[in-house]
């Protein structure tokens, strides 16, 4: 396992992580990737789902890349790889570190909020079977995310759910996945009051 790898234990480490890919005047996601390693699946699912939380999540057309990359790792995951691939177009991909660094700023003090109360605990959800079905949970949401990008905020509640999910995975913290779960009803119910 590589460094990068073995140093990725929590939101912070990838806080910081992306803002050490961020130290020219634009970040692709090959230089996120080198900083936090491709044999961990979860800190590489929390990437684009913390983006997508933070204010960043209002450019055009991210939504639609967050869930293209969110798809092609859990699909990767899913088949059992140890290894992360990433096509060249999306690796190539770059935001300006202006924009990236005002969205690390937003999610500081988050992320150690979060980092603070994460422990291991509930692991039956995030082990086996139960890690299979969360996988599958977080890919349907990525799948919904292009359809739905031209309404305000609602990728940010599906991302909202990713994250929980892929730190649950990452921490092994069942809290943080039944949490997740409680997102993804809420936003269904909220869809079906809507709607009805």
């Amino acid at each position: 396992m590589n460094v990068a790898d073995e140093r990725i234990q929590s939101l912070s480490d990838i806080v910081g992580a992306i803002r050490q890919a961020s130290c020219d005047k634009a970040v692709s996601v090959r230089d996120v990737m080198e900083e936090i390693g491709t044999r961990s699946f979860g800190p590489a699912i929390l990437v684009p789902s913390l983006l997508l939380v933070s204010p960043i999540s209002g450019i055009p057309g991210f939504p639609t890349i967050g869930a293209i990359f969110v798809v092609i790792i859990v699909a990767q995951a899913l088949l059992g790889r140890d290894h992360l691939w990433l096509p060249d177009f999306l690796l190539r991909r770059c935001l300006p570190s202006d924009r990236m660094h005002q969205a690390l700023d937003w999610l500081e003090k988050p992320a150690a909020f979060v980092d603070a109360r994460s422990q291991s605990r509930l692991k039956f959800l995030t082990d086996g079977p139960a890690r299979t079905l969360c996988l599958i949970v977080i890919l349907l949401i990525a799948l919904a995310w292009p359809p739905l990008e031209l309404l305000p905020m609602v990728t940010s509640v599906g991302a909202l759910a990713v994250a929980l999910f892929a730190l649950g995975l990452l921490a092994r913290d069942g809290a943080f996945v039944l949490a997740g779960y409680c997102v993804v009803a809420l936003a269904v119910f909220g869809v079906l009051q809507l709607t009805s």
